[in-house]
């Protein structure tokens, strides 16, 4: 199964450990989230796991749905038709969260998420900036476009793709379904938290 995952090759260094983390859990059943929330020795995990899913909702994902259909009318894409550009915003974020499980063992999670939201930070400054100099020069309008599809990659390849694959490998098999019933709870309330401020911020 191994090999069928990863090709040919060496594979005994990861075996060695799933056959250590199977001997060290034998016998021991699946931890609640209120043990998960008791135990010590998980905190670190258990903040970062929180950081990284706070730090999803709040970098700008949501704002750029948000306005994106704004800028697709403000570039002369009818109203009409904006419904299959957001079709394809939103095709753009699998295909790239499924490149990045692709490349995630290749570079690694610390530079896909580093590297994810760096790039993010950078593509909005120049989205800000093409949105400022929209009025005077109307090519800029497509740039906007394009930007907003490059963001949406930067989001599926680093932080969007890369967050999952963390909370699995920083958990215990026995601590994993709570902790993803956790990241679940973070983030949906995360997203009821930005639907109630959002509009009073706009």
């Amino acid at each position: 199964a191994v090999k069928q995952l990863w090709g040919d090759g060496d594979h005994m260094a990861e075996i060695d450990d799933m056959m250590s983390e199977q001997e060290a859990i034998r016998g021991e059943k699946a931890k609640s989230v209120c043990d998960l929330l008791r135990d010590r020795a998980v905190r670190w995990q258990l903040i970062t796991l929180f950081l990284l899913v706070s730090c999803t909702q709040l970098i700008g994902a949501n704002v750029v749905y948000f306005y994106a259909y704004n800028v697709f009318t403000k570039a002369g894409i009818p109203p009409d038709q904006t419904h299959y550009v957001s079709l394809g915003l939103g095709s753009t974020e699998i295909l790239s969260t499924v490149l990045c499980s692709s490349i995630i063992d290749r570079f690694g999670r610390r530079i896909l998420l580093c590297g994810g939201y760096l790039l993010m930070a950078l593509i909005l400054v120049l989205l800000e900036t093409s949105l400022l100099l929209s009025d005077q020069f109307l090519w800029m309008r497509y740039c906007s476009v394009i930007l907003i599809f490059l963001f949406i990659v930067a989001y599926g390849i680093g932080p969007a793709g890369a967050t999952i694959s963390v909370m699995v490998e920083i958990f215990s098999q026995s601590y994993r379904p709570s902790a993803f019933l956790i990241v679940g709870c973070i983030n949906w309330m995360g997203l009821f938290v930005l639907g109630m401020i959002f509009p009073l911020l706009v």
